[in-house]
């Protein structure tokens, strides 16, 4: 058995095996609630800088699919589970993780990992196969960048634009903070012609495509470093409707003048309530973020429309004259339920 180790910034150590990839790694640790859907957190590009430790107890009994990819790649750090279960019907999971190069770990106690970040809030982490030298991590870790104040979004945005879908009867165009495919897809369903830009595209290249409505999407990281995603979606605001999905709700929120704080230890799993508060129904939702918009800081203007019933935290926002409206949740639920796909009828219908 290849041994692994992971080792938490306050010095708390968890030893098991590696059944990755080799090296060290590091990032934030966070935990993801969710009972599958492994393919689709490690693919998605808002796990960009995060260690992602898995609840459920076994992972990995159902191999990997093309199908299931959310981008063309592994973004998260490394993976953390308590048991792996090589599945024998199609591409283990393991084979997937050591493609990419991606360290992972397994046989250490996952819910005491889980409960210390719950009490004690997210922390970075670094996980070797090759150093276990408690000491030498702890340096290391200690030079490392924190995730506040990064932009990962120019790490995993698209370098061109590119067309998603090629006919439909409206034209959506989407920033690729680090969109989802299944975002893309569900948009495109609507039939709708889709458009992504990079992230850094200016407003003035996004109004001379003439998209009769604009998405911005889900991204990884701190959303208050994003200075030119925040002056472009201000620029943008009045022009054309405005959709923000996760990190593309923070935009838009930082936009509209407000502000964003970081979370103790996010929004991550498929089983988050949200009360959509004119009707007081419940939607049960995939979430993944570590940062939210402080619902003191907003304007008179944009009315609160859902909140968490976790922790009162705001998940949905719209402005009353701008036709700017958001959530902090994933609407497309990919791991997860989709109590709440139908957000995307709704906004083509207001097209």
């Amino acid at each position: 058995m290849k041994k692994a180790i992971l080792l938490l910034e306050d010095g708390t150590a968890f030893l098991g095996r590696s059944f990755g990839g080799d090296g060290t790694t590091i990032g934030e640790v966070v935990f993801n609630t969710s009972m599958s859907g492994y393919q689709e957190i490690l693919t998605d590009p808002s796990y960009k800088g995060q260690l992602v430790t898995m609840t459920y107890p076994l992972i990995g009994n159902y191999g990997v699919h093309a199908e299931d990819m959310e981008s063309n790649r592994i973004w998260a750090e490394g993976l953390i589970v308590r048991e792996y279960t090589r599945s024998a019907g199609s591409e283990p999971l393991d084979t997937f993780l050591k493609k990419y190069n991606i360290v992972a770990i397994d046989q250490i106690d996952t819910r005491a990992l889980t409960r210390k970040l719950r009490d004690k809030g997210s922390m970075a982490g670094i996980l070797s196969t090759e150093n276990f030298d408690t000491t030498s991590l702890l340096q290391i870790l200690k030079r490392s960048p924190s995730l506040v104040g990064q932009d990962l979004v120019s790490q995993v945005s698209c370098k061109e634009i590119y067309q998603f879908s090629q006919t439909g009867r409206l034209h959506l165009l989407a920033y690729d903070f680090g969109i989802k495919q299944n975002i893309l897809r569900m948009l495109a369903d609507q039939d709708c012609r889709v458009t992504v830009v990079p992230a850094q595209t200016k407003s003035e290249t996004v109004l001379a495509l003439n998209p009769d409505g604009i998405v911005l999407s889900n991204g990884p990281g701190d959303p208050e470093v994003l200075s030119y995603a925040i002056s472009n979606t201000q620029k943008l605001l009045g022009q054309k409707p405005i959709l923000g999905i996760c990190l593309g709700h923070q935009i838009l929120g930082l936009a509209l003048g407000g502000k964003c704080y970081k979370l103790k230890f996010g929004h991550h799993g498929g089983n988050h309530p949200v009360m959509h508060l004119a009707t007081k129904k419940v939607t049960i939702t995939a979430q993944n973020h570590g940062f939210a918009v402080d619902t003191a800081s907003l304007e008179k203007e944009i009315e609160v429309t859902h909140i968490n019933l976790n922790d009162n935290t705001l998940e949905g926002m719209r402005h009353k004259r701008l036709r700017a409206f958001s959530f902090q949740y994933h609407p497309e639920g990919s791991p997860g339920p989709h109590d709440a796909d139908h957000l995307f009828k709704e906004f083509i219908e207001q097209l």
